[in-house]
């Protein structure tokens, strides 16, 4: 059983909502089942006050073991590189400096949400607080901890990465690190795991067929794909969001929004409105990760002029005005 400490820092504290909504109706087992002991979480714990900064003190002194540090939320380090922009309550020290010293206890430490792991929405547009995360700032090594930091059990942080995170990706993350069965090769070259983030949003997207003979949404209500105008990312964001359902049921795209990316570093600032496509000569700038602008281009053209009048017919409406044709046939 792994003792967990899990602490809030700059973020609306939506990774603990989505944690807390886990397919499960029994939380507190789920937790046990995952090999996980929390010591201290901002919504769970009834401990607050010195009772907190008592167990702060004592892990810090090592009379409590810390396997995981949590962090949710961007570490403020403003104004002028003093993190008073963020006290922890009844401290009077900055949160900054309390994850810097937690962390040089903990035998893994693990950013969740996007914002923990790249500054995220709270280090959107000029940053006037300084935001970052806790081992990059946006998609530049560093952070809080710095570029070097390594946890007593040798890994970096581990960004848990989202906005918010998956309940699952949390968990299986947790559970992971409690078998002692999460080792440097299992995270991506941004340090997520790799269990989630070696999947894209793309696959089982139920949109896929509209993708494929690239027949394209015109307007939210539209059943067709996304990425020409709509704004989706989808074919770029690592998360397995459409195979590992929300609530056992829903995505974005299943719900009717595109993809934001919001598991990569820098998704808070696209540079241009979330429901909008950037093109360049009428192309979407932003392309699936491993294919050559000149192979899509060749591909799009010819899966156009081959959409089948259904799949041309529903993509720009909102439910099935064409179903499939019914042959009398032979499987063969």
């Amino acid at each position: 059983m792994i003792q967990v400490l899990w602490l809030q820092s700059g973020g609306c504290g939506g990774c603990s909502m989505s944690l807390l909504c886990a397919d499960t109706g029994d939380f507190p087992a789920r937790l046990r089942a995952a090999g996980v002991q929390l010591l201290w979480h901002p919504s769970l714990s009834l401990a607050s006050g010195h009772e907190l900064t008592a167990l702060l003190d004592d892990c810090l002194q090592g009379r409590q073991r810390v396997d995981v540090l949590c962090i949710e939320g961007a570490l403020l380090r403003g104004p002028n590189g003093s993190g008073r922009f963020h006290l922890l309550a009844g401290t009077g020290l900055p949160m900054t400096q309390w994850v810097s010293r937690l962390a040089g206890v903990a035998r893994h430490v693990v950013a969740v949400g996007s914002c923990a792991a790249w500054g995220g929405v709270s280090a959107t547009g000029s940053n006037p607080t300084d935001a970052c995360g806790l081992q990059y700032d946006d998609d530049r090594p560093g952070g809080l901890l710095g570029a070097a930091f390594r946890a007593r059990g040798g890994l970096p942080v581990v960004n848990v990465a989202g906005c918010p995170t998956h309940p699952g990706w949390v968990l299986d993350t947790l559970s992971a690190l409690a078998a002692d069965a999460l080792t440097a090769a299992d995270l991506d070259p941004l340090n997520r795991p790799r269990s989630y983030a070696d999947q894209l949003v793309h696959h089982g997207c139920t949109r896929n067929e509209y993708y494929e003979f690239k027949a394209s949404a015109e307007q939210p209500s539209d059943l067709g794909c996304m990425m020409e105008n709509m704004g989706c990312k989808g074919t770029q964001a690592h998360a397995d969001c459409n195979t590992r359902l929300w609530n056992g049921q829903g995505s974005c795209t299943r719900g009717g929004y595109a993809c934001i990316s919001c598991t990569e570093p820098g998704f808070q600032d696209p540079g241009h409105a979330y429901h909008q496509t950037p093109k360049l000569a009428g192309i979407p700038i932003g392309l699936p990760t491993d294919m050559p602008k000149a192979w899509f281009v060749a591909l799009a053209s010819l899966a156009k002029s081959a959409t089948p009048r259904r799949v041309k017919a529903n993509a720009a409406a909102d439910h099935v005005v064409v179903p499939p044709a019914v042959k009398r046939t032979r499987l063969k």
